[in-house]
């Protein structure tokens, strides 16, 4: 199977490259630093898999990177690479077309084990986000439905909302996503009037409970 790995940690790609090459029915054919690399890349070579780290370089996230992915070239297989074992992650990774969440300190068979299931065409989940998933699933809460940002944003505000809340200016986000200021500008109103937020502080705190600001 045609594998590529997404990380912005050249040691990590390293690391795991060693481990599958080393697999005689996996071949890591590329590698990528964030998620618009990860997409190039997945456009050139059309993978069976993609290993994809949540966390990257601003700009492009695991998360959105992942939604394009799957929505452009969906035969490609994505298996998310995380330490963070939240099941907010978990239920948006999914919702966003990924087939496989490990965490980065489980063992290398566990790795190896979610690769072969997600090529096989079934679902890796890490053992302990098992339960997680469920009550994720089954929990009914009004409130959280209409203000979940991934239901009422837009993928170019989600780009824009962690951007902002990191403390990058209007022309850095522009230059960042290749969009002109004035649409930043425009993007930034959108996501204060869906969110209704009256302020930048009030923007960086539901950022942060949002866990936006660990993408």
């Amino acid at each position: 199977m045609k594998i590529i790995i997404a990380d912005d940690h050249a040691v990590v790609r390293s690391g795991f490259m060693h481990i599958l090459n080393y697999q005689d029915d996996m071949e890591v054919v590329a590698t990528a630093a964030d998620g618009l690399e990860a997409y190039d890349q997945v456009a050139k070579h059309r993978p069976d898999i993609l290993l994809m780290d949540l966390s990257m370089p601003p700009g492009e996230s695991g998360l959105i990177a992942t939604g394009k992915i799957k929505e452009d070239f969906p035969d490609t297989k994505v298996v998310i690479l995380t330490m963070y074992d939240d099941e907010e992650y978990l239920f948006h990774v999914l919702k966003n077309g990924a087939s496989g969440y490990v965490l980065k300190n489980s063992p290398d068979e566990e790795l190896l084990t979610a690769i072969r299931t997600v090529y096989d065409g079934g679902t890796y989940i890490h053992p302990s986000m098992a339960t997680s998933l469920v009550r994720q699933f089954v929990k009914k809460d009004a409130d959280e439905v209409e203000t979940d940002p991934y239901k009422i944003l837009s993928r170019r505000e989600l780009e824009v909302l962690p951007l902002v809340a990191k403390g990058y200016g209007n022309k850095e986000i522009a230059e960042m996503l290749y969009i002109s200021v004035k649409t930043v500008e425009a993007h930034k109103s959108k996501i204060m009037e869906k969110l209704n937020l009256k302020s930048r502080p009030e923007l960086v705190e539901y950022a942060l409970r949002k866990k936006f600001l660990h993408f």
